[in-house]
């Protein structure tokens, strides 16, 4: 690569930087950053030791932010800056180390942008996934158990912790549902893009004649609530079973008489919890999911309301179909709603789905502007 080509590369990034703006603005996240460094100076701050834990996890994740686009930001202006005295006074020692910063420009590129896109109210939170086999029996069992496996090697790349709260096995093979807990800073924020219905087409290790079968499987995705948030919940309302635990996790599912099942029976939602052998532990979990599905409930009904005052029904509902993966006739796999797509199914089923929700969060700002 010789130094013009260079020079396109470096400028090509601060185009994008330019032209990201309100991503890699920084006053907004000082600002953040201020407002939660006057909560931590008040009096009292401790209190409240796991709100303290949360207001602090945010503020020190927002400070690495700011160092990491003011890092990529001078590396990258600084490189054009010797580009140019390069161009009176070649030095090939010099062009070739600019040259070889470049790989790592990139990837920290894309990774902060990627992050800097998650601005929305609930994008810090835990997220709540949930893991549906489609009609198909055996077939769909086996593709919610290889999206299960899909979204836990993600974590392990992005070192989120997470804690699988029910896995129901599938009668032959896979599991018919699962729900799992995401645990880390925008977790929501990230996989709030895998909600919807995957498609999966395949020849079936299952079909002796080796026939070609088309799988479903739904995902939902909700954000995990915090403890402040208000949200009435009835004795009254609400039927608690308890029951022994099936099925076995990553990260253990117990297989004692611990598991509960609690029904909120006005909206018919269930929610399980069978990862704790305390039966309490479970119920308190079980509890903390109903809450979130609940506050949920509303924020979709307010938002459906805003939607049909505007007209708008361009909303993707859970039930759509957001993304085929093919492995025969071809290798594919592709969003159908931001046409992003590759033909490595295989390292996308391994976790590497960040293409995929980085075009999403792409498509969410566009259609804001």
């Amino acid at each position: 690569m010789d130094i013009r080509q260079i020079q396109q590369e470096l400028e090509k990034y601060k185009k994008e930087i330019d032209e990201y703006g309100g991503f890699f603005d920084l006053d907004s996240i000082e600002n953040r950053i201020k407002e939660l460094d006057e909560f931590i100076s008040v009096p009292g701050f401790w209190n409240d030791q796991k709100k303290a834990e949360e207001i602090i996890d945010e503020s020190n994740n927002l400070k690495k932010k700011v160092q990491k686009v003011s890092t990529l930001k001078q590396s990258i202006y600084d490189n054009i800056d010797m580009i140019l005295i390069l161009e009176d006074t070649p030095d090939d020692e010099i062009i070739s180390m600019i040259e070889e910063s470049l790989p790592n420009i990139e990837e920290n590129f894309k990774s902060l942008r990627l992050e800097l896109m998650l601005n929305g109210l609930y994008d810090k939170n835990d997220a709540l996934l949930e893991i549906h086999a489609g009609a198909g029996g055996t077939e769909s069992c086996d593709w919610a158990s290889m999206l299960m496996r899909m979204y836990l090697r993600w974590c392990d790349n992005k070192n989120y912790k997470y804690e699988i709260y029910e896995v129901q096995n599938g009668e032959e093979a896979g599991v018919k549902r699962a729900h799992i807990l995401v645990k880390g800073f925008n977790a929501y924020g990230y996989l709030k893009s895998e909600r919807g219905v995957h498609r999966l087409v395949r020849i079936s290790p299952f079909d002796s004649n080796k026939r070609r079968h088309t799988s479903f499987v739904a995902i939902e995705v909700i954000p995990q609530v915090e403890d402040d948030i208000e949200v009435d919940i009835k004795e009254s309302e609400i039927k608690i079973d308890v029951y022994r635990s099936s099925g076995a996790g990553g990260q253990s599912v117990n297989t004692t008489d611990s598991a509960v099942r609690i029904t909120h029976l006005p909206t018919g939602i269930v929610v399980t919890c069978q990862n704790e052998r305390s039966q309490i532990k479970n119920k308190e979990k079980a509890m903390k999911v109903l809450k979130s599905k609940l506050y949920q409930l509303e924020i979709e009904k307010r938002d459906n309301s805003l939607s049909n005052m505007k007209g708008d029904q361009s909303n993707i509902n859970f039930g759509s179909q957001i993304r085929s993966y093919v492995m025969h006739p071809y290798m594919m796999v592709k969003d159908h709603r931001t046409e992003a797509e590759t033909s490595n199914v295989l390292k996308v089923l391994d976790g590497d789905i960040d293409l995929f929700i980085e075009s999403y969060l792409r498509r969410c700002i566009n259609d804001k502007k």
